[in-house]
């Protein structure tokens, strides 16, 4: 939830670092702090606010010298968002400096503990016991105490550490956060995302838990929790910089929108194969399917919502019982879960710290684990058993689109193949695939189909509240819309089962309420309609969002968002093009900053 970046090189450090801290921001936006070693002094630079503030006060980096640094940028867990909080923190003798992804579980017996032995602390950060926990064990060797300081540390870190006595180096540390070190000539890296590296380099290696490294500008060696060097394979990053960058959008939301096209179909093309589905990476699992007896989808967020989207198709598809649960219920739950059980993770970054929690409670009991990402070599990539990737490129904005998108196709594609494997998938085989396949070019077409969608957020963004409604798989993608509505326009929007209206939510409804009517299934469409007309008759602006030529629901709505016909089943990856472009405007109408809306953060890597 916040971002680190280090460096070590031939070349400045401060402006790398900046630059690389830039590309993070959507991590962490409530303050930030670079420490940079020249000769063997540690200077840190911090301040309250936007990276761009830390620019100006160091002159992009220009009045920083030194080759070797550590950079952070905050999203504020412990303390306040000020400059005594922001990272790096220094050691009492200023020997060295520290910055830190994740939460020190144990820090308040620990911060006691070093006060009783006399150390001071300048800040109310949890983080601020690491730094002085080096001082406290270095006795000469630097890994040597980083090892003995994380033994002693509770909870999750991400961990970048320098220290005066060795110039040109920097130390860096991972349990249960990310961490990526990046390999350059004459430099090396690491950063807790790969967007922060790409620019200076592609070849990338992904610590993981209990592994420490040690850069030069030489070279990179990598350690076990004992100190013991280990071999680590490098990845080559292949997706491009442009990838990362704005593209000529005001916003990335906004480009990312328009990528969804793309990344669906990046996500479908290489498994749609002969005719069928193709998932060589899960030919493992097919043996054992039949002896499932239940499958569980866990996730947070968005990522939840589109497997509320995708169990749908499963369920039908595959004749199996489908439950969808919040990872953070679900860790706790003591779940009914066994052998019999195939659990299915689903996460953009593959950080979340409750999807991996629940991950491990229910491989523990005894579940088939599979885990939908985005991000090679994250953390539930690697503990789950299967792994499908979704392919959908680098997101930058904090509110995800063609990452929900690309994970509602993987579950498209996971019930046909799962449908198949057990003889289950009956009548329309072809038209199921033809369905699934033409979803990008749908996707695209609702996007070109919803030119008024500017002008509609004129006139729906002073409103308080907007509730949206829907059935089955419609108040699925409610979930996500109201989700993304909420979340960059800080307006109040809730989804509700619109067959539950009469049981309490419709006492909300009053003159001049918008409600958003999702009506894109036509098997529900007339009961749809009825809780339509129900809101209708007691003042509600309807905007509905239908097939074009859906005169039914033309006839009694307000306003209207459209989108082409697609089988009802694998819909909710279509409907959610409107809601996200609604969403978009209505923010930019209320002067939102989207891409890093208030009290978020891209990745949730803490509880």
């Amino acid at each position: 939830m916040c971002g680190i970046v280090g460096y070590t090189g031939v070349q400045s450090a401060a402006p790398i670092l900046l630059d690389g801290l830039k590309k993070l921001e959507y991590r962490g936006y409530d303050s930030a702090g670079v420490a940079v070693m020249d000769q063997n002094v540690i200077a840190v630079h911090k301040v309250r606010g936007r990276i761009a503030a830390l620019c100006e006060k160091i002159q992009d980096g220009a009045a920083v010298p030194g080759f070797t640094g550590i950079g952070h940028t905050r999203w504020a867990t412990h303390g306040a968002p000020t400059e005594e909080n922001a990272h790096p923190h220094l050691s009492n003798d200023g020997r060295f400096a520290v910055v830190h992804n994740g939460i020190i579980e144990n820090y308040l017996p620990l911060r006691e503990e070093l006060i009783r032995e006399g150390y001071h602390f300048q800040s109310e950060t949890d983080t601020e016991v690491i730094v002085h926990l080096m001082e406290r064990y270095y006795k000469g060797n630097v890994r040597q105490a980083l090892i003995k300081t994380a033994n002693r540390l509770q909870g999750s870190y991400a961990l970048g550490v320098i220290c005066s006595e060795e110039p040109g180096r920097i130390y860096a540390v991972r349990e249960a956060s990310p961490l990526i070190l990046g390999m350059g000539v004459e430099e090396n890296f690491f950063a807790s995302d790969v967007t922060a590296l790409v620019n200076r380099s592609r070849n990338v290696i992904y610590l993981e838990d209990g592994e420490f490294a040690e850069l030069s500008k030489e070279s990179i060696r990598i350690f076990d929790c004992t100190g013991r060097q280990i071999d680590k394979k490098a990845t080559r990053i292949l997706w491009d910089v442009q990838a990362a960058e704005k593209g000529g959008y005001e916003h990335f939301m906004l480009k990312e929108i328009m990528e969804q096209p793309g990344a669906v179909k990046a996500t479908l093309a290489p498994r749609l194969k002969n005719g069928g589905v193709e998932f060589e990476e899960l030919a493992g699992l097919v043996p054992q399917l039949a002896s499932l007896r239940k499958i569980v989808i866990t996730a947070c967020g968005s990522a939840y919502y589109a497997g509320c989207a995708g169990r749908y198709a499963l369920e039908r598809l595959c004749g199996i019982p489908v439950e969808v649960e919040l990872a953070s219920e679900l860790r706790y739950s003591d779940p009914l879960i066994d052998e019999h059980t195939l659990l299915i993770l689903i996460s953009q970054s593959g950080e979340t710290a409750d999807t991996i929690a629940a991950l491990r409670e229910c491989k523990a009991k005894g579940a088939k684990t599979l885990a939908v990402v985005n991000v090679v070599g994250s953390s539930v990539a690697t503990l789950a058993d299967y792994t499908v990737y979704t392919w959908a490129g680098p997101e930058i904005a904090v509110a995800t689109t063609k990452g929900y998108t690309t994970q509602v196709a993987v579950l498209y594609l996971l019930a046909l193949f799962f449908a198949r494997c057990l003889n289950r998938a009956g009548d329309g085989w072809e038209r199921m695939i033809e369905a699934v396949q033409s979803l990008p070019r749908r996707i695209q077409q609702a996007i070109d189909m919803n030119a008024s969608i500017p002008a509609l957020a004129k006139k729906y963004h002073k409103n308080p509240d907007i509730f949206f409604i829907g059935r089955n798989t419609d108040y699925a993608v409610a979930l996500e819309g109201a989700l993304k509505m909420k979340e960059i326009s800080y307006l109040h929007a809730e989804a509700y089962a619109a067959g539950e209206l009469k049981h309490g939510t419709i006492a909300l409804i009053e003159e001049h309420q918008p409600v958003i009517a999702l009506c894109c299934n036509p098997a529900i469409m007339e009961k749809t309609l009825s809780n339509v007309v129900e809101v209708k008759s007691r003042g509600a602006e309807v905007l509905a969002l239908t097939y074009r030529d859906n005169q039914k629901i033309l006839s009694v709505a307000d306003d209207l968002l459209f989108i082409p016909r697609v089988d009802p089943l694998f819909s909710a990856a279509v409907e959610i093009l409107p809601l996200q472009l609604l969403a978009y405007y209505v923010a930019k109408e209320n002067g939102c900053d989207i891409d890093k809306p208030k009290n978020l953060a891209k990745s949730v890597t803490v509880e």
